[in-house]
Order: C-alpha cells, then sequence, then structure tokens
C-alpha cells in the first residue's frame, strides 16, 4: 500500500498546488480497463495520510472527514506547507 501513498504524494508535487482526485491516482498506477477498482485502496492509502498529517481531504473547497463524506472529493496538500 506504500505505492498508492507514495502515488498520491507524487501526483500532488507534480500539480501543486492544485488538488487532485482519486481517480488521477487511480488512473495513473492501474490498468486502462481496471483502474475504477483501485478507488477504494486509494482512498484508504488518502486515508492513511490525512493521520499522517501530510495531506487533507477536500469538498467543495472545504475540508472534510473521508469517514464520512458521500460523494466526489479532492486530495490537497495542507495549506501552509
Amino acid at each position: 500500500m506504500a505505492d498508492l501513498e507514495r502515488a498520491i504524494l507524487d501526483l500532488l508535487d507534480e500539480r501543486a498546488p492544485k488538488t487532485i482526485c482519486p481517480s488521477d491516482v487511480a488512473r495513473r498506477i492501474g490498468p486502462a480497463d481496471g483502474w475504477r477498482d483501485l478507488m477504494d485502496p486509494v482512498r484508504a492509502a488518502a486515508r492513511r495520510l490525512v493521520a499522517a498529517g501530510e495531506v487533507e481531504i477536500t469538498q467543495r473547497g472545504e475540508v472534510v472527514d473521508l469517514a464520512t463524506v458521500k460523494g466526489p472529493i479532492r486530495i490537497r496538500r495542507p495549506l501552509g506547507r
């Protein structure tokens, strides 16, 4: 799973200061016809990175709790980093 976390952080570094979608990560590391299968593992990796203070999860620009949020989310580096 460290590969997923590394992929999230690498993509954030490439797109800084913009946010990324979990699907951006899944498409990057998954097969063209099977990236959707990686969406839950990518969200789990993002949750671990939130716990480590490396990223924030947002929805409509506001920080949200990934455990309770519904709908599309974005991942970003914490502001001020």
